[in-house]
């Protein structure tokens, strides 16, 4: 996978940035993780969501992958509603 295959036309200006930089984040398991997550999710989040994942996004790549995996915990202000969807997204079965 080379990264998005989400079109961005019809996203506003501030969630076409996020989508670009959740697929290059500069380690590819990142990119991957947090760019699948915004090519399905990134025109549904809420004002607040978006909020969020461009706080989540200033994390370095290091602290979010420890998180996504379990070997570390992510300060207080991150944890629970869109991490927690971004950290089991990958492990849905989209196809059930």
């Amino acid at each position: 996978m080379t990264g998005t295959t989400r079109s961005s036309g019809d996203l506003d200006v501030r969630r076409k940035r996020l989508l670009f930089q959740c697929w290059h984040r500069g380690t590819r398991e990142m990119d991957l993780i947090l760019g699948q997550f915004a090519d399905a999710e990134i025109g549904t989040l809420t004002d607040h969501e978006v909020d969020e994942l461009e706080q989540l996004i200033e994390l370095t790549d290091h602290e979010l992958y420890a998180a996504v995996t379990g070997d570390a915990a992510l300060p207080a202000q991150f944890q629970g509603g869109l991490f927690e969807r971004i950290k089991t997204y990958g492990n849905m079965d989209r196809d059930a």
